[in-house]
């Protein structure tokens, strides 16, 4: 899978198998009194959930903040080179293993930044365990059951609840090359034209591991998805909230209800114009800035 350069593959062991993610240890463009970053704060980027998902999601943005973190990026489990237990996964899954992977590589409390089905479970662990979160920056969060909302009753949750028909479904329109590109210019992206050959590869490469169908099911059946609403009163970490307005799967005005849930700690909520469900890989030059100034506006709410 593609990394950017300069960063290697490292793993933690978790309940649930071998999480693997990417860091940057030296950076040969860097002066050499700052070219390691083992001293450097920590940043997490979390990626989210889908077809062919993994830490790729989040690469065109983490590089830029190298010389100013330790880049964690990892691929959750059941996704991307992690390992692929065959199993069906439950929310409970994702909550415990992304707290298991702060505690093993984070000594102090850390910035989050996650997306999409990943990012309402990052508030959920945040909840659960807020000593180990700094501050969070989440685009698109949703449970995709919000509101009273219920995915499990959508058409295409019910279709892939048939077995057998389910695995049918992933090789065909998840599993190739066409499924993917298909349906990343059709739900993921607000404009078709910035789907380029790579980033059909990456999620390529991840949707075809072994035992891949098994998470992706578990999230297209529904079994993920829960009503974030009932759990942002809770959240007591800084928190900016990005969505995109053309995003296909939750819109802007259920983000803004989610946000309005807990001014305290939803210090920020920005919609963005002409981007989908994953700005980052719309138009990652602006989400560098965006998310670089919200780090510096978090540090201040903090303070």
């Amino acid at each position: 899978m593609f990394l950017p350069r300069g960063f290697e593959q490292r793993s933690v062991v978790t309940s649930l198998g071998r999480m693997v993610y990417y860091t940057a240890e030296k950076l040969s463009w860097l002066p050499l009194e700052t070219a390691s970053s083992e001293d450097l704060p920590k940043l997490v980027f979390l990626h989210g959930f889908g077809g062919g998902s993994s830490a790729y999601e989040w690469s065109q943005v983490y590089p830029a903040f190298a010389g100013e973190y330790q880049i964690l990026a990892p691929d959750l489990i059941g996704w991307g080179r992690s390992e692929h237990p065959a199993r069906e996964y439950n929310i409970d899954d994702y909550i415990t293993t992304i707290i298991e992977f702060l505690e093993q590589t984070c000594q102090t409390a850390t910035p989050v930044i996650a997306s999409s089905l990943t990012a309402a479970f990052t508030i959920r662990a945040a909840i659960e365990r807020p000593d180990l979160f700094k501050c969070l920056i989440l685009t698109t969060p949703s449970g995709l059951s919000d509101f009273g909302e219920n995915y499990r009753n959508s058409f295409f949750a019910q279709l892939v609840k048939t077995p057998i028909l389910d695995r049918v479904i992933y090789t065909t329109g998840v599993a190739n090359s066409a499924g993917i590109r298909g349906f990343l210019e059709e739900r993921q992206f607000a404009r078709p034209n910035r789907v380029y050959p790579e980033i059909v590869e990456a999620y390529l490469e991840s949707s075809v591991q072994p035992n891949a169908e098994y998470a992706a099911l578990s999230f297209v059946r529904g079994d993920l998805c829960f009503d974030l609403s009932l759990y942002m009163g809770r959240l007591t970490t800084p928190t900016a909230i990005i969505w995109g307005e053309k995003s296909e799967f939750t819109s802007p005005e259920i983000g803004q209800r989610l946000a309005n849930l807990n001014r305290e700690a939803v210090k920020v909520f920005q919609p963005l114009d002409n981007v989908g469900l994953t700005p980052h890989l719309e138009e990652p030059a602006m989400m560098i800035a965006l998310v670089r100034h919200l780090l510096k506006v978090l540090a201040t709410e903090e303070s």
